[in-house]
């Protein structure tokens, strides 16, 4: 089978793509390299199709489609807090680019598209735990722009007989998560900052929770989701079904680390939401999805990947974010990791 995964030099669609590539299939990856890496490609890059292209660009979409089978689309622009600060921006590339995928996979008789949906979409309900049948009430642009992805896709399922299937992430980490930008996930910058000696700056008490997700979990759910039986149209929770707050992940991690970490606390940040957890009932019965990394040995396994590559000089707090956004302040030098102790305060941004 051929495969098109959009946002395949990413942190998510990297891992996608080198499972794809594992179990056989022609890959073709389509990004834009505003957030991804090629060298997340490193180990796969002679035996897939690499296409530096924008969802944005119907043109490059449509020949990224051609004589492709399924369609995972996982490029956007995935940050809460930004969304916060350029909903407009955000819009353009996750409404109309999601748009632009959907029409060339319908033109090119693609069997199915994926969509990595987002568990943002529930928004500040305190009924734990989600599930797909709640209304959905997103507080952020970010969370309003994937219930549009939804909503287009199961539209083209329904008038258009293109199969679609979205996947609510819930707060999906592991390696290859860039700790360096002032959007990243809360637990690369944990990392990092573990690593450094840095401060952290926990947004809020340290007792929000949400469903830690390792990438492995998510790979195996969107595989799934390509073939499975009686699942398109649907929308479906990716998730442990367990939660833990940043307090635990922090205590975890000094334990896992053999180091402690300075923790400040500041005042909870907007569009942020208290609590997340999955219920993953659905994707059991119907994906036959079955988590296969818990939290604690998905932290384990990021905090050796974090060693290993030594990423270096995490982002200070005084960085300009719009410049750092996507481009990567780290080192992969595979060098022991240097000391970046008098660095400003890391700021830890949950998603």
């Amino acid at each position: 089978m051929r495969y098109l995964v959009t946002g395949g030099a990413g942190f998510i669609g990297s891992n996608t793509v080198d499972e794809l590539v594992k179990c056989g299939h022609d890959v073709v990856v389509l990004d834009n390299l505003s957030t991804g890496k090629e060298s997340n490609l490193a180990g796969v890059r002679d035996k897939i199709e690499f296409m530096e292209g924008s969802i944005t660009d119907p043109e490059a979409v449509r020949a990224a489609c051609r004589g492709v089978d399924y369609v995972l689309h996982l490029a956007a622009r995935t940050s809460v807090p930004r969304s916060m600060k350029e909903p407009v921006e955000t819009n353009y590339v996750n409404v109309d680019g999601t748009l632009n995928v959907l029409l060339a996979a319908r033109d090119a008789k693609v069997k199915r598209v994926v969509f990595a949906a987002s568990s943002s979409v529930y928004g500040e309900t305190t009924t734990l735990p989600k599930r797909e049948s709640m209304d959905p009430a997103p507080i952020s642009p970010y969370g309003v722009t994937k219930l549009m992805g939804e909503i287009y896709g199961r539209l083209f399922n329904r008038v258009y007989g293109l199969e679609f299937v979205a996947l609510r992430y819930f707060n999906v980490f592991g390696p290859r998560q860039d700790p360096n930008s002032a959007y990243s996930g809360v637990i690369s910058r944990f990392n990092a900052a573990f690593l450094d000696g840095g401060e952290l700056n926990v947004y809020g008490d340290g007792e929000q929770s949400r469903d830690f997700t390792f990438v492995a979990n998510v790979v195996q759910a969107n595989l799934l989701a390509c073939s499975a039986r009686d699942a398109a149209g649907l929308v479906f929770n990716i998730g442990t079904g367990n939660r833990y707050t940043l307090n635990q992940m922090l205590q975890m991690l000094a334990s896992i680390s053999g180091r402690s970490g300075n923790a400040k606390y500041s005042k909870p940040r907007e569009g942020d939401i208290l609590h997340s957890q999955a219920d993953i009932t659905e994707a059991r019965t119907r994906l036959g999805y079955s988590p296969r990394v818990e939290f604690e040995e998905g932290l384990r396994r990021t905090w050796e990947w974090f060693c290993a590559t030594s990423i270096t000089k995490p982002l200070a707090v005084g960085a300009a974010a719009g410049s750092a956004y996507g481009r990567g302040a780290s080192h992969f030098t595979g060098e022991p990791a240097t000391s970046t102790a008098n660095l400003e305060p890391v700021e830890i941004h949950l998603r």
